[in-house]
């Protein structure tokens, strides 16, 4: 077996004690102030202390390589994070001791930036650089996939029965610095189409999109900002909302914080009713879904 898989997300902290370490990762080896220290800490103990980011990835890794040998095709699946162990160029030199020279790489981002996916791809080939033989296929963005779109719309739909089909859907992702726009970047674009296309499925007639979670730069980020767009919402006579975070696939940080816990204070204090859709996670359309490009890409 030459052939194998890569899954790579984000990473996390699992605990209070990883989080400078992730910290300083992510901002290239330049250690955060204490004040930005303590804010991250102060919102990871809201969620429980770590994020559940790495268990969950794990169970994808694990029920896709059980659905690909379930299939017959006999592919390793690796995992790898962005910024906590296991790193990806710790992950591929262990793919290629393992006598691993074709490598099909996926993001668990469903949309492509140069900013996000893009900076994997790049970790990515740096190090395949150093090994000889070692050749890589990359899978840019998959959320337009027939089986993404029935699985947040499944989702909706089930949530939508709990709340009442009357509520006021808002389709959220991360947000990027609004200047890549200008400079070509798909990503916008592609939150869109996903958009659209779950709208059309779930025959979803109240909706928007709205970006979540940017950072905190100088820089204008892409918008409108979810709790801006509550409050225009709101001030047109919307009570009720659903909001479904269709740029992951998986509980993290952003999700238990950003909109379970500031989305839910915004609403408690408009006396508003907001619930959230339950992510992709392990879900069995979500492995199916990502055999599906596998198998189209492997066996080419």
């Amino acid at each position: 077996m030459s052939k194998a898989v890569l899954l790579m997300a984000y990473g996390s902290p699992t605990s209070i004690d990883e989080i400078e370490a992730y910290y300083t990762h992510i901002r290239g080896g330049k250690r955060p102030s204490d004040e930005e220290l303590n804010d991250l800490k102060r919102r990871y103990l809201a969620i429980g202390g770590g994020s559940p980011l790495k268990i969950i990835s794990e169970a994808q890794r694990a029920k896709l390589e059980s659905k690909l040998a379930s299939e017959d095709l006999d592919y390793k699946v690796y995992l790898a994070m962005r910024h906590s162990k296991p790193f990806i160029e710790d992950v591929i030199m262990e793919a290629y001791k393992d006598g691993i020279r074709n490598l099909l790489c996926i993001v668990l981002a469903p949309h492509y930036s140069k900013m996000s996916v893009g900076g994997y791809f790049d970790r990515v080939n740096k190090i395949i650089s150093q090994l000889e033989g070692m050749k890589v296929e990359f899978v840019s963005s998959w959320g337009n996939h027939p089986l993404f779109i029935r699985l947040w719309s499944k989702n909706i739909l089930e949530t939508l029965y709990g709340v009442g089909k009357d509520a006021w859907v808002i389709f959220s992702a991360h947000s990027l610095p609004e200047r890549l726009i200008y400079e070509g970047d798909p990503y916008k674009e592609q939150i869109l189409e996903s958009c659209m296309l779950i709208a059309k499925e779930a025959k979803i007639e109240k909706w928007s999109q709205a970006f979540q979670s940017a950072g905190h730069t100088k820089e204008k980020w892409m918008g409108p900002d979810i709790i801006e767009h509550l409050d225009s919402l709101h001030e047109k006579g919307e009570r009720k909302f659903l909001i479904a975070p269709i740029g992951f696939v998986a509980d993290n940080l952003e999700i238990l914080y950003d909109i379970d816990i500031e989305c839910r204070e915004w609403a408690n204090r408009k006396s508003a009713q907001l619930v959230r859709c339950k992510l992709p996670n392990d879900d069995p359309l979500l492995i199916e879904c990502l055999y599906s490009i596998i198998k189209e890409k492997l066996l080419k």
